[in-house]
């Protein structure tokens, strides 16, 4: 099977930009630090964060990661909107890669939020079993309202040709 090596790579370059469509409240930053059981006073507690020299509460790093509340689009079969680039390989399993975040400075309620989605790269690899892999990189950059870099996220999907289908008839 031939992945489409070079479909993929004319999209290298391509940016998808997403405004949420709110500032940041404190609610969100509240739920969002419950749901990930993380209990810093600084996500909950303004006294202690004015305290520490923020004007608010500080809102957990990876909250402005989650690319769902900017995007306004329905998410994809994997859950993820706005992101996947529309890149469908049938005969593919598509695998999360990995991420490695940069966090430039703290976020806080009021921010609001702008994902700036750049597709960055793609590579043709095989793996160990033989079969062809598509590795795609892309670097998304969060900024407020005021261009502010808060972070950056280099995240990296693959997708893995599947081994071919038994013959219904057996083995040859």
């Amino acid at each position: 099977m031939s992945l489409p090596f070079d479909d993929v790579r004319k999209l290298v370059g391509r940016t998808a930009v997403y405004t949420a469509p709110e500032e940041l409240g404190r609610a969100l930053v509240r739920q969002f630090a419950l749901g990930t059981g993380d209990d810093n006073p600084l996500y909950s507690d303004a006294d202690l964060a004015k305290a520490w020299g923020h004007d608010d509460v500080v809102v957990p790093p990876t909250l402005i990661c989650d690319t769902n509340q900017y995007t306004g689009l329905l998410p994809d079969a994997d859950g993820f909107p706005g992101h996947s680039w529309g890149i469908e390989i049938p005969g593919t399993r598509k695998i999360r890669g990995g991420n490695a975040y940069t966090f430039h400075r703290p976020v806080h309620p009021g921010d609001v939020v702008t994902a700036h989605w750049t597709l960055t790269g793609v590579k043709e690899r095989t793996n160990a079993a033989g079969r062809a892999m598509l590795i795609v990189t892309s670097v998304v950059r969060y900024t407020n309202q005021h261009g502010d870099a808060l972070a950056d996220n280099e995240e990296t999907v693959i997708w893995a040709e599947l081994p071919s289908a038994p013959s219904p008839e057996g083995p040859s």
